[in-house]
């Protein structure tokens, strides 16, 4: 006959048993929602942005890259501009943006945080302001670099294009939320080509979201899950996994990476529901949404990613990052 257990183990066995049952409750919510963005190279997650404002002053985003140094023309010199952190480094930068039509008087900072390696520069900070911003000079990149950097992009400065079949989109980037994302972007536009960067998949906002990307009262989350997901991995180059960087609420334009890269995506609504972090490196500018939408709306095939229904493009849509002159 078995021995009945005390109150006060029956009370302690109850909790257990409850708080067993919500974390498998808990896991099962995440897991059905992250497969519905797993592709066939076993990709998983995704993103957040609409308007640079919004997400600065949501994020209050002011990072760096470690051990990289930063060359250009200094406004600010360190030697006597000393601060306690990179984050106030670039906030003083930040600072020297504040014009509503004039460039930034600072688009680059870099900071000396290292107390053993800096010694007597220690907390030197130096504002500096390049000759290029998409193609910043850089003096020095190793374990053996002592200085913190990174970009800051004022009204209508770093936007780049995004080139398709089906017309150009302009991508405002973040450096100041997604350094080491915005940097790899950089890069793409340096190359020739980009053979093998595309859009593959391709989700239209359904009768989920309304045109503005709100999500409509009792529809559902998907699918279709609103949005188009691609990759930028060109072919002949080594893509390094991205870190986890910045991590706002998805809106309706915000471009963000599958998990660390290369599989990115573009959200077409306001995705609250997503509540996992993502990097987001950019987003859309409102005006050139209508493009993205296009290619939303293209024939698609049903497929299955671990048992979520997902629409695959029937022919996917090449992509580039280039250049571009365009101001917001």
């Amino acid at each position: 006959m078995g021995r009945r257990l005390p109150d006060s183990d029956v009370y302690r066995f109850t909790l257990a048993l409850l708080f067993l049952i919500a974390a498998i409750s808990c896991f099962m919510s995440y897991y059905s929602f992250s497969v519905s963005f797993r592709g066939s190279a076993d990709t998983v997650s995704l993103g957040s942005t609409e308007s640079s404002d919004s997400n600065e002053e949501e994020n209050g985003c002011c990072r760096g890259i470690e051990h990289l140094e930063l060359w250009g023309d200094a406004v600010k010199w360190g030697s006597d501009f000393k601060l306690n952190s990179s984050k106030e480094c670039c906030e003083a930068c930040k600072e020297m943006c504040k014009g509503d039509d004039a460039p930034c008087l600072c688009d680059s900072w870099v900071f000396c945080g290292d107390k053993e390696a800096c010694g007597s520069r220690f907390g030197e900070c130096w504002l500096k302001k390049q000759k290029d911003t998409l193609d910043p000079d850089r003096r020095d990149s190793s374990d053996m670099v002592m200085w913190t950097s990174g970009l800051v992009f004022g009204k209508g400065e770093g936007i780049v294009k995004l080139n398709t079949v089906y017309g150009a989109f302009h991508v405002k980037l973040l450096p100041d939320c997604a350094p080491h994302s915005v940097a790899y972007i950089l890069e793409l536009l340096s190359l020739n080509h980009c053979a093998g960067c595309q859009f593959y998949r391709a989700e239209s906002r359904g009768n989920s979201w309304d045109p503005q990307g709100n999500h409509i009262e009792d529809a559902s989350f998907g699918p279709p899950y609103a949005l188009i997901q691609g990759i930028v991995e060109a072919q002949g180059t080594v893509f390094k996994d991205i870190p986890l960087e910045a991590c706002p609420t998805i809106r309706r334009g915000s471009i963000a990476w599958v998990g660390s890269g290369p599989e990115f995506f573009i959200s077409l609504a306001n995705h609250n529901e997503w509540r996992k972090p993502y990097t987001v490196f950019g987003f859309v500018l409102p005006e050139d949404m209508e493009i993205v939408e296009k290619i939303s709306q293209l024939p698609t095939i049903p497929d299955v990613w671990s048992n979520v229904k997902v629409s695959v493009l029937e022919r996917p849509v090449s992509l580039r990052f280039i250049r571009s002159k365009k101001s917001l």
